[in-house]
């Protein structure tokens, strides 16, 4: 992974923070103590509502480890990868400043559930306003 390649600079993530994969379709930032991940991957569009015409678009997942799973939970989805980004850092700083305990899973996942992104994509069961 290139230093030069980083969706998002090391200056702007909140202590505890890394990267921990990049590439043209997936960007993953970890936390160090406890081991845990925020991933942005490029999908399929195909839950999306067929009005908005997209062919893809961007979910952004939170990943933690045990020490015999991986449990991968879906956070939302974005239209665009900039939109990504600034999702995964609003998440990254809302550990940070919200959960006391990061090793506690259901308050790292409570504290990620109240983030409302600005570019959410709506899928095909959401009623129609």
């Amino acid at each position: 992974m290139s230093p030069d390649y980083l969706p998002i600079p090391r200056e702007e993530l909140p202590p505890g923070w890394g990267p921990a994969d990049c590439c043209d379709g997936t960007f993953a930032y970890r936390h160090g103590q406890p081991p845990i991940e925020l991933v942005a991957d490029r999908t399929s569009a195909d839950q999306t509502h067929p009005g908005l015409g997209l062919s893809h678009c961007w979910e952004l997942r939170y990943r933690y480890f045990f020490t015999d799973r991986t449990v991968s939970e879906s956070i939302g989805r974005v239209s665009t990868r900039q939109a990504a980004i600034e999702g995964l850092l609003e998440c990254m700083h809302t550990v940070h400043e919200s959960v006391d305990e990061p090793t506690d899973h259901a308050e790292v996942r409570d504290a990620l559930e109240g983030i409302r992104f600005s570019d959410v994509i709506p899928d095909n069961l959401s009623p129609m306003g």
